[in-house]
């Protein structure tokens, strides 16, 4: 039976952006762009679409949404005008681009996954510091730590790297296992913020604290030392140098800063800071500390290099 229905030969904006599943303003936004022609406006004034302006907005939604950027799918065209109509060289490069695109965007989603996962079991400010350091303090007891220890840490590993970090770690495994080496510190510490702006940095409490800072640094050590901590930082060394073995055991000079090697988390290998060095990356880290406080630092600093004998120290 011969059907009464006749289709249309071109339609208005409306039905052909309700048809691709899109809206007018896109369509305009396609001829503004350069990505569909702009067909002749009617006696009415307004815009008629034909079966091959249906098609190309087909083409673009469906581009469109497997994440092709409009100006990708643009050009995709224009290569393909180029080529002739059995050309499609351009859509498959874009295509090629685009999966290269996802495969990256999936890595970083697994990145982040891990990420998150790693704060939910470890703690939310634990979790933010890489494997290395985590696991130097694995034999704490839970809450042993103080949110500052942790915050030093994650400043310390952003300078100077996980291996830093982990070796700063010691000391708070010291303080976290030594309850009255905690009061002391905690005492000297209040005594170092009382140094405020209101005392001269030729004040006598300035000298009184570098001395106290310095006698408690000595005990500290001495804790580290007698309880083995000191020999675990060794070890730490040896399984950092393992985990990262060096490429090139003689860099070219001039290119040895170049580079740096990171691990898993993306942190510097604790050798360098790659783009910013640790000297950049201090200077960029705000202190409010007094002239009294640092005067008071720069004094417990000469102490202690006055009573240390000149040694090879490993780097």
């Amino acid at each position: 039976m011969y059907s009464s229905f006749i289709p249309p030969r071109q339609v208005k904006i409306g039905d052909a952006a309700a048809f691709v599943g899109t809206t007018p303003r896109a369509i305009r936004h396609y001829h503004e762009i350069g990505l569909l022609p702009e067909p002749e406006r009617g006696g009415d004034d307004r815009r008629r679409y034909g079966y091959d302006d249906m098609i190309r907005l087909l083409w673009i939604r469906k581009m469109a949404d497997a994440g092709v950027a409009l100006d990708d799918i643009r050009d995709a065209f224009a290569d393909t005008a180029s080529a002739g109509a059995a050309g499609d060289h351009g859509i498959a490069r874009i295509l090629v681009r685009l999966e290269e695109a996802l495969v990256a965007q999936e890595a970083e989603l697994r990145r982040q996954r891990t990420a998150v996962r790693r704060m939910r079991v470890e703690g939310s400010r634990m979790g933010l510091l890489s494997d290395f350091v985590t696991g130097r303090l694995k034999s704490l007891p839970e809450g042993s730590l103080r949110q500052a220890d942790l915050d030093s840490l994650l400043v310390t590993e952003r300078i100077f790297g996980p291996l830093g970090a982990a070796v700063q770690a010691t000391r708070f495994i010291a303080l976290a296992t030594h309850p009255e080496l905690r009061e002391e510190s905690d005492r000297v510490d209040a005594a170092e913020e009382a140094l405020d702006d209101t005392i001269d940095v030729d004040d006598s409490r300035v000298s009184r604290v570098a001395a106290e800072r310095h006698s408690f640094e000595t005990v500290l050590q001495a804790v580290i030392e007698d309880s083995g901590l000191a020999r675990s930082d060794d070890a730490l060394f040896d399984s950092w140098d393992a985990l990262h073995p060096d490429p090139d055991p003689d860099p070219d000079p001039a290119t040895a800063d170049e580079g740096e090697d990171e691990d898993q988390d993306g942190h510097s290998s604790g050798r360098g800071q790659g783009s910013m060095s640790a000297f950049e990356a201090i200077g960029k880290m705000p202190y409010d500390f007094s002239p009294a406080r640092l005067r008071c630092m720069e004094l417990a600093e000469e102490l202690t290099a006055r009573e240390s004998p000149a040694s090879g120290d490993r780097p």
